[in-house]
């Protein structure tokens, strides 16, 4: 699939970490991942594969992130079929371009990048075909996307601005304000919400693992030591879901259907 036909469709996920060895080891004994090694660039890097497919990648946290204080931490990429069109749109639109335009040896050109209330992201013009496929998501695909933010109106007009996502439901959740839920192609991608004052941080991307049984793999998550901050903890529709801490610190979540939660 070309990189017009897969506008807007997350493709990738990154992990930045402090140590790229134990993280490998936490999420293959957590979430089942195996790895491999691309030699393709000038320094190697570390892929995640569910079964024998690509999912993402592992490595150091670069000098330059630790310098501005970043804790290790997830990053997904976007298709777009021209990121240097859409590292321009973002600064028009009043983001910001944290890494500009850059090729990736054989497999496209890619740029880092960050909302206007600051939640960073990753964008991805493949020189080939898009990573990641259409459809309801497996078991060790991310299944989740959710931003939490400072308005999440504006926040959507941004991303349908720069991917073309759709506005789908919008849930009322009492105190915690409106749950809005985007999509693409009629399949829902994710939700945005405004966070509430005790979530610290700025603005951030939460991103979500379908797992077999949400309740199993927490307790991985604790006995290869990680955290839960939150959960597990029944959602809508009966699906189960765990906020989760890695041991190096960074945030993710792991999701699983009402029949196998």
């Amino acid at each position: 699939m070309s990189g017009t036909e897969a506008r807007g469709r997350f493709v990738w996920y990154e992990l930045m970490t402090t140590d790229p060895d134990a993280a490998v080891d936490f999420y293959s004994k957590v979430i089942g991942w195996g790895t491999a090694l691309w030699e393709g660039g000038t320094t190697p890097y570390t892929v995640w594969l569910n079964g024998e497919t690509p999912v993402g990648g592992v490595m150091a946290l670069p000098e330059e992130v630790k310098a501005v204080g970043a804790p290790p931490n997830w990053m997904a990429y976007v298709a777009t079929p021209d990121i240097d069109a859409t590292a321009k749109q973002v600064t028009e639109l009043g983001g910001t371009v944290h890494h500009p335009p850059t090729d990736i040896p054989n497999e496209g050109r890619f740029a880092v990048l960050a909302d206007p209330q600051g939640a960073v992201f990753a964008a991805l013009t493949p020189a080939g075909e898009t990573p990641g496929r259409e459809g309801l998501p497996q078991q060790g695909e991310f299944s989740w996307h959710e931003l939490a933010t400072t308005d999440y109106e504006a926040a959507l007009d941004f991303y349908q601005t720069l991917f073309g996502w759709d506005r789908a439901e919008a849930n009322d959740m009492g105190e915690l304000g409106i749950y809005q839920v985007f999509g693409r192609k009629g399949a829902s991608l994710g939700g945005i919400y405004n966070k509430p004052a005790e979530i610290p941080g700025p603005p951030m991307w939460l991103y979500y693992t379908m797992v077999d049984d949400v309740h199993r793999v927490a307790q991985k998550v604790k006995e290869n030591g990680g955290q839960i901050l939150n959960g597990p903890m029944e959602v809508p529709g009966g699906d189960w879901v765990a906020v989760c801490q890695d041991p190096q610190g960074a945030i993710f979540a792991i999701h699983s259907t009402k029949h196998g939660g």
